[in-house]
Formats: C-alpha cells, structure tokens, sequence
C-alpha cells in the first residue's frame, strides 16, 4: 500500500513521556501540503491504535508484536524512582533496587517497566494511572519507580527522583504495521532517521539515479576522449613533465652539453672584454 492509498494526512501516535516536537516541525517544514495529526494514547493501547488504522504510525514502548510490527529502536530511557524531596533517598546519587526493600512501591496498572518481580513492599491497592501514584507519592503513601521522561512529565516542585542502577529499563521505538507500510511513513522514517531533504529512499531511489548517471557520463566521455598523454598537461598547454625539465635545464645554463642553447645563451650573455 503505497502513493494513492495513503491517508491525506499523516497521523502520528505517541505515549506519555515521549516527545515528538522537533520531528513534527522538520515534518511541516518539508511537508507543509500534508498536515500531521498528533494522538496521544496510553503505551497499552499503541499498538492496538495502530493495530486499527486509527494511526499511520507511532512511537510506543517496546516490545511490539515484530510479527505484525516494524520497528525502529530510537532510545533506552533510565529508570528512576519518585520520592518527596526530603525523602533519605534523596540523600543520594542513585540506588539500587535492594534499596527499596523497605519502601512502599506504587505499581500502578499502567506501568509500563517489565518487572520480573516487584521491588520493596506492596501498597495496599494499585493506582489507575501513573498521575495517581504521583499524587500518592506526593502525600508520603510511597514511591514509584518509572522511565525519566514520566517523572520529567509529572514534575512536582515537593518531587524529585534518583536513577535506580539494577531496574529493569524502557526502549522507545517508531512502530507501523508492516504491510500498511506508505510513502508518508517512508517520510517520516527519514525524518527520524536524520535523512537530508535530499537523500534518497526506496521510492525515489530510481529518479535520483538518472541525474547523477547524468552527471557521470560527461565526465566519462571527457576523459576517454583525450589521449592519455594529454591528461597530465598544465593550463599552458604544455606537457608538465617536459616543460619542467627543459626550463630546469635553461635555469642551470645548460653546462656540459654539447652545442646546446645553454653554451649560446652564455656567450650572449657575457660577451668578451676587449683588450
């Protein structure tokens, strides 16, 4: 599915703590005919959006379905907990799990860090969404630990947080169906990618491959039409190697060769004294 079957406008998904801006305003820059549509979606309903076609593409957490989904691994976010600001955690650089053992930890349904088991001590319920076990940390109820970019988007001035070494970490990713794979989400895997306005890709690779045959096929002729002797010579048109010699040989006045110009050039140019 590609060109034509493509949607007029280019819908984009993203999860919580995932910022797309400076990928949104390359798109307009270079694309302003086709409007971008930014739908922000829990990370456990992504791909099911995708899954869809309620969106052309998204960033979501990994992992994905790789039957179903293509996927590009843009980034691993460092883990960190939440705790008050006068919490003994704050004390210090970062912690590990085990540093944990003692504290209530907030797990709320929306986690999205894949535990193998549950740091520290469970809390009496789980909250709905992460912004709940915000505001629970905020009220001393216990901590939470999630990828930066959550702690960084529920900032509270009474919050702060250290990395947590030995968590288990979350990969962002640009995800697409596979085999809804169109010319938009081309564009904008190269726009994630750090492609220039002028690289090529998969569907405009053979239009970029006439000019610059174009461009090599004069260069060719130019060469193979001059002999291979000429090719070395100077912008005065003589030969490079020749000339050098020659004029070195004038400079030196030609001494030791038999009749050369160099003798006559010297009796020119001392003539004899009379006596």
């Amino acid at each position: 599915m590609t060109g034509s079957d493509a949607s007029p406008s280019f819908r984009l998904a993203y999860v919580p703590g995932v910022t797309p801006a400076k990928w949104v305003r390359i798109w307009n820059e270079r694309l302003p005919d086709t409007p971008l549509t930014l739908l922000q979606v829990p990370a456990a309903e992504a791909c099911d959006l995708l899954r869809s076609g309620d969106a052309d593409a998204g960033f979501v957490r990994l992992p994905v379905d790789r039957t179903y989904f293509s996927a590009i691994p843009l980034y691993t976010e460092t883990t960190v907990v939440v705790i008050p600001k006068d919490h003994l955690i704050a004390a210090a650089d970062e912690v590990s799990v085990e540093d944990l053992a003692d504290e209530v930890v907030l797990h709320p349904l929306d986690d999205t860090l894949d535990w193998e088991s549950l740091p520290g001590q469970p809390a009496f319920e789980r909250p709905a969404t992460t912004a709940d076990a915000i505001e629970l940390v905020a009220a001393g109820i216990g901590v939470l630990v999630v990828p930066q970019s959550l702690a960084r988007l529920h900032h509270r001035r009474d919050l702060t947080y250290r990395p947590v070494t030995d968590a288990p970490v979350s990969d962002v990713a640009l995800s697409w169906p596979e085999e809804r794979t169109t010319d938009q989400v081309e564009d904008f895997i190269g726009i994630v990618r750090g492609r220039t306005v002028n690289s090529t890709r998969g569907r405009s690779s053979a239009s970029a491959a006439a000019p610059a045959d174009a461009r090599r096929k004069p260069a060719a002729g130019k060469s193979a039409g001059k002999p291979a002797g000429k090719s070395s010579r100077s912008g005065s048109g003589r030969p490079q190697g020749a000339g050098g010699t020659k004029r070195a040989g004038g400079a030196k006045g030609g001494s030791g060769t038999k009749g050369g110009s160099g003798t006559k050039g010297a009796k020119r140019g001392k003539p004899r004294r009379r006596s």
